[in-house]
């Protein structure tokens, strides 16, 4: 996943237009890298998963 793939699944995800993303092991680091220089970086939420997934979902409010 290149960085403009990651920036336009975090703005669906901030934008309601997706619930939840799942990025895989491989991708994951490339995927974080972008997500960290968000502003709303602590509106999502990581849940790990099973063989390196993750599930993203974005919160109303930021996490502390």
């Amino acid at each position: 996943m290149d960085a403009e793939e990651a920036k336009l699944v975090l703005d669906k995800l901030a934008n309601r237009e997706m619930k939840e993303f799942r990025i895989n092991k491989e991708d994951f680091l490339s995927f974080r890298e972008v997500l960290v220089q968000r502003a709303d970086f602590k509106h999502f939420r990581g849940n790990a998963q099973h063989n390196g997934e993750v599930i993203y979902t974005y919160l109303e409010e930021a996490r502390s």
